[in-house]
């Protein structure tokens, strides 16, 4: 880079080098002996400092090229003529051409565009001492334009006038100014801009639209200031001197948000405003030109405050105020109607005298520490009026705005009384359970946790109870019925248990109740063997009667548990060794119960697994002909032998497969088994042998029961005679249009149906009416005890004499002597099993026993 005295002057080249090459011959000369010493010594000087001045020059180049290259705007250095004496690296960026290219050629070259006097009005402001600016379009290297705003200002040097000339880009201001108008297009708050006369100057499409004037009219035409009335927050006419833009154009500052009202009088419309006026002051000036107003419609706004009032009494809500330097206390009407309206309280002690005592003192430190550290608070107060009613508020407070030394409170009043109302309700259900009105299971939970972290209490015990044989009204009568009797047993619950203890709903038909464990004879046995008592009668529903009972389990804590679930779980473990053994009774938690539970769960593990370990299978009690004793069908019964628990009676585990649902993947797994065997017996030319099979209630309840025996016969190719289905007398109470269907499907395949252990359950009539089956099964519990029970005689007799009215088959269970085969055929039951005849047999012995035909029994 050259500096401009460089630049197009040979004679100051040949002076330049004959300036380099002097300390050179000052050098030789100092060093010439041939001179006398003090002009060595006067040329030696003159050397020196003429390297300083080269070095002090060469060190004004660099600080000039340096400096020059930092401008990040082109910058170009003009001669009087306007050729370019030097250009900065900027300018060589911008202008996309070499330094080389450009100097030494007129300012043309960057602005084709200049007109041919262009430099007399640069020179005209240089003389004049001022900065010469314009607007001009220059030229890249590829020919493209690009807006630019020009500062040139002169200098002189060596005696030589010259320009220098700063080009700003404009490109990104004019985008921005394009977008800046695309703003205003599209804001949704108005802007308008009117000069010192009050004239509009500018209005963007939001100001014209919430100012109602139409596109296309003219702002002057919206300039006539007669046409309009502003109006004060107040409602009252407002000067037009106070007036946002007014002001701020007076006094030289923003006026921030006002609500301002402009009434139209030719078209009779309010519009509503929040105007911020900012001046604008020209450049130079020390006036504002003209005002730039921001504004929103807060008409619907202004609409809604004026009903503010109206909504603070719907809303229960009142406003207060204090002055806390004479206790004087003020109140909205609302809030007098909310305290006390018959002597509403004057100050705030006497306001503070109607809560309770607890409330004084909380309201108190608000209120001190409102006014001593100017904090807010937001508290709930309860309290009474002079007429002995009471109330509940919400109080919110604080030190009013703008007012530093605290002279005043001021807050809100909200009652909440329904709130706190709805509240204690809400409490209540949360721990209550809706049916019967009891403690819920989390309630119970909470209580029993309290009770046994309390070390002042004595030992506390729990009771679990369980109501027998509630299932089966549930499913007999329906859910309806089920809830009433949950209803009444929560009542002979509570009534027997008092005050002593506290009850609870558990789940489903298990109740808790947790109580003092007592001493000695224990108050917890006392206040069981009172609930068993309260179950003595039957419940009623319609003309039907039932004998429910209940089975309870006791726990005591800490001996039986030191946690609340540990002592829970033992005690529903002691319910459930009642219910095995003698049921309608209560039973004391023992340690050997607790293996007892194990053992339940590890039964219940390894009966889940059973099927696909190949663990079942099944023998046949013959069904014979109580005159000859000829074999006539069977009864297929499921054996189980695990390797851990060996050989597992029915009665064992079938209780345990009802309760978690295996039932019915074992009962489908029954029924296979039953009609392979029977089609091998088929197959080894023995005929085919009819075997009854039993179906569990939830195996019914399923929705393809009959869709799966007609798949299953079909798979072996078996006619539905070869297959008796045994239901429980639970059935007779469906009488629900698909369990009519099921009933129906299955006898039309020719499957026999009949009713098992019938008897023992709820045998009605009505309901076995209903039903499509062929026979029914005198239970052994009834047929155990003839001849010589007169009950069990009597039941047996009722039972045949239902099935003869009927015209069903009846099948005795149970038979074990010959004393029993004979009363049996005199009553007419001429079909029985037992071990007179024969046990369960393995598939082999019953085929040997069918070779055999009549016999003693095996």
């Amino acid at each position: 880079m050259t500096h401009p005295s460089d630049t197009g002057n040979t004679g100051l080249l040949e002076r330049k080098a004959h300036a380099l090459a002097l300390p050179d011959a000052l050098s030789m000369a100092a060093d010439d002996r041939n001179l006398p010493a003090d002009v060595r010594a006067l040329l030696a000087r003159a050397r020196d400092a003429l390297a300083v001045t080269r070095a002090e020059a060469d060190a004004a180049g660099l600080r000039y090229h340096a400096l020059f290259d930092a401008v990040p705007d082109p910058v170009s250095i003009l001669d009087a003529d306007g050729i370019v004496l030097d250009l900065n690296r900027a300018g060589e960026q911008a202008y996309g051409r070499p330094r080389a290219d450009i100097v030494g050629q007129p300012i043309e070259v960057l602005n084709p565009d200049l007109p041919r006097d262009h430099l007399a009005p640069v020179w005209d402001a240089v003389h004049r001492g001022r900065t010469y600016v314009i607007e001009v379009t220059n030229m890249r290297g590829d020919g493209s334009r690009f807006p630019v705003e020009v500062h040139t200002a002169g200098f002189e040097h060596a005696g030589r006038p010259c320009l220098v000339a700063v080009a700003r880009d404009l490109s990104e201001r004019r985008e921005a100014e394009v977008r800046y108008r695309e703003l205003m297009d599209v804001m949704d708050r108005g802007i308008a801009i009117h000069d010192v006369a009050g004239r509009f100057v500018y209005g963007n499409p939001a100001a014209l639209r919430l100012l109602g004037i139409r596109q296309g009219t003219s702002l002057g035409d919206t300039s006539n200031l007669g046409e309009w009335v502003a109006i004060g927050p107040d409602g009252n006419e407002m000067p037009w001197a106070e007036l946002p833009p007014v002001r701020a154009l007076r006094d030289g500052r923003i006026v921030e948000s006002t609500l301002v009202g402009l009434y139209h009088r030719m078209r009779r419309e309010l519009y509503w405003l929040t105007v911020t006026a900012v001046p604008q002051y020209p450049p130079g000036g020390d006036r504002p030109h003209q005002v730039l107003s921001l504004f929103s419609d807060v008409s619907a706004l202004k609409r809604d405050s004026a009903m503010f009032d109206r909504v603070q009494a719907l809303a229960h809500i009142g406003g207060w105020e204090l002055d806390c330097g004479t206790d004087r206390l003020y109140l909205t009407a609302e809030a007098v109607h909310i305290l006390d309206p018959a002597h509403p309280p004057a100050t705030m002690e006497a306001l503070i005298g109607l809560l309770l005592l607890p409330d004084r003192t909380r309201l108190r430190d608000a209120l001190g520490a409102a006014m001593l550290d100017a904090t807010g608070f937001d508290i709930e107060l309860q309290g009474m009026r002079s007429d002995g009613g009471t109330f509940w508020v919400r109080a919110i407070g604080g030190p009013r705005q703008g007012d530093p030394a605290t002279s005043r409170l001021t807050g809100t009043l909200q009652d909440i009384a329904r709130d706190k109302h709805d509240e204690a309700i809400l409490r209540a259900q949360a721990r209550t359970d809706p049916l019967t009105g009891l403690l819920n299971r989390d309630a119970i939970l909470c209580e029993l946790e309290t009770r046994m972290a309390d070390p002042a209490r004595a030992g506390v015990a729990v009771l679990y109870i369980d109501l027998d044989r509630f299932k089966f009204v549930n499913d007999a009568l329906g859910h309806a019925a089920g809830d009433e009797l949950l209803i009444a047993a929560a009542h002979r619950i509570g009534q027997a248990v008092g005050s002593s203890g506290s009850i609870a709903r558990f789940g489903g038909d298990e109740f808790l109740v947790v109580c003092d464990a007592g001493a000695g004879a224990s108050h917890a046995e006392r206040v069981a063997s009172a609930i068993l008592d309260a179950f003595g009668d039957g419940f009623r529903f319609d003309t039907e009667e039932f004998s429910i009972t209940a089975s309870i389990g006791i726990a005591r804590a800490p001996d039986d548990g030191d946690r609340p679930q540990t002592l829970i779980q033992n005690a529903d473990a002691a319910m459930y060794e009642s219910k095995r053994r003698i049921r309608n009774g209560w039973q004391l938690f023992t340690p050997a119960l607790a293996q007892t539970q194990q053992d339940r769960l590890r039964v219940e593990t390894h009966l889940r697994r059973a099927i696909d370990n190949d663990e079942f299978h099944l023998v046949y009690q013959p069904q014979v002909d109580l005159r000859s004793r000829r074999v006539i069908a069977a009864e297929a019964l499921i054996r189980w032998r695990n390797r851990q628990l060996g050989e597992m009676r029915p009665d064992h585990f079938i209780d345990h497969a009802e309760s978690t649902g295996d039932i019915v993947r074992i009962g489908a797994w029954v029924l296979r088994e039953a009609c392979r065997q029977t089609a091998a017996w088929r197959d080894a030319g023995l005929g085919v042998v009819r075997v009854a099979v039993n179906v569990s209630y939830r195996q019914f309840l399923g929705d393809e029961l009959a869709a799966h025996v007609h798949d299953v016969l079909a798979e072996f190719a078996l006619p539905g005679s070869a297959l008796e289905l045994e239901f429980t007398e639970r059935v007779l109470i469906e009488d629900a249009p698909d369990t009519l269907r099921t009933f129906a499907a299955l006898r039309d395949m020719g499957v026999q149906l009949s009713i098992d252990d019938f008897g023992e359950g709820y045998s009605g009539l009505n309901y076995l009416r209903r039903l499509p089956i062929h026979g029914l099964k005198l239970s052994q519990l009834f047929v155990g005890g003839v001849p010589g029970d007169r009950s069990d005689v009597a039941v047996c007799q009722a039972v045949a004499g239902i099935a003869r009215s009927l015209g069903l088959g009846l099948v005795a269970e149970g038979i074990e002597s010959e004393a029993q085969r004979r009363f049996l055929l005199d009553l007419g039951v001429t079909v029985g099993q037992g071990f007179l005849f024969a046990p369960g047999l393995s598939p082999d012995e019953f085929s040997r026993r069918l070779h055999g035909g009549p016999g003693p029994p095996v």
